[in-house]
C-alpha cells in the first residue's frame, strides 16, 4: 500500500461519523435514509461521508429497485488497517522510498494544477488565488525563460502574453515570488532556490 493512500485512509477515517458509518454497515446493507436516521444527521450529509468511503473503496453499493444499499467492503477496510503495521513492523520504510514518495505525490499535485488553470493549447485560463497553486503556475511558466539571459521588459511582456493577457501583473508576480529580478527595465532569472521564497 502506497504511503500517500495509507495517509489518505487514516485522515478518511478521522472523523467519528464515518466510523460509526463503518460500523453500521458491519451488521448488514443499508440505505442512506436508514443510515441518516440512525446517525441523527442529514441525508446530504450521509451522502459526504459515502463519497469519502468510495473513494478509499471502503463500501460499495447495490440497488434494489428504486433504492441504493451500501454495503461494507470488508475485505478493503482489512487489507487498509493491516497496512501500516505491515509498514510499521514487516517491511519498514526507508528515507529513501519515504522521499520518493513525497515527490511522486508533490509532482502529481502539479501536473493536476497545470491541468486544470492551463488550456491544451497552453493558455493560462486564469491566475489561481491560491498562493500554493499560483507558484506552481509561475513556475511553469517561467520554465520556458533562459537562465543567465538579460530580458528587456517588451520582450518579457510578449513571452508572459503567450500565456495569459494580463502580463502586467504576472510580471509583478515573477519579481514579487523571486523567480526574476528586474535592474534598470532589464529582467533575468533567479537561481530556481530562490522561487517562491
Amino acid at each position: 500500500m502506497q504511503l500517500q493512500r495509507l495517509v489518505n485512509f487514516h485522515k478518511t477515517l478521522g472523523d467519528p461519523t464515518r466510523i460509526r458509518i463503518l460500523a453500521l454497515l458491519a451488521n448488514g446493507p443499508l440505505h442512506g435514509q436508514a443510515l441518516a436516521g440512525k446517525l441523527g444527521v442529514t441525508p446530504p450529509t450521509i451522502s459526504h461521508h459515502m463519497d469519502k468511503l468510495r473513494e478509499l473503496g471502503l463500501i460499495y453499493e447495490r440497488r434494489d429497485k428504486n433504492t441504493i444499499y451500501f454495503h461494507l467492503h470488508a475485505n478493503h477496510l482489512k487489507r487498509d488497517v493491516t497496512a501500516i503495521l505491515d509498514v510499521v513492523f514487516q517491511q519498514g520504510i526507508s528515507e529513501e522510498q519515504e522521499e520518493n514518495e513525497i515527490m511522486r505525490t508533490q509532482e502529481a499535485e502539479k501536473a493536476a494544477v497545470i491541468q486544470n488553470f492551463f488550456t491544451l493549447d497552453g493558455k493560462l485560463k486564469s491566475i489561481p488565488a491560491q498562493r500554493k497553486k499560483k507558484l506552481i503556475v509561475f513556475e511553469h511558466m517561467v520554465k520556458g525563460l533562459s537562465m543567465g539571459k538579460k530580458y528587456p521588459e517588451k520582450e518579457l511582456n510578449e513571452y508572459i502574453k503567450t500565456f495569459h493577457e494580463d502580463y502586467a501583473t504576472i510580471r509583478r508576480e515573477f519579481i514579487m515570488n523571486q523567480y526574476m529580478y528586474r535592474e534598470n527595465g532589464i529582467y533575468e532569472m533567479n537561481p530556481p532556490e530562490l522561487w517562491g521564497k
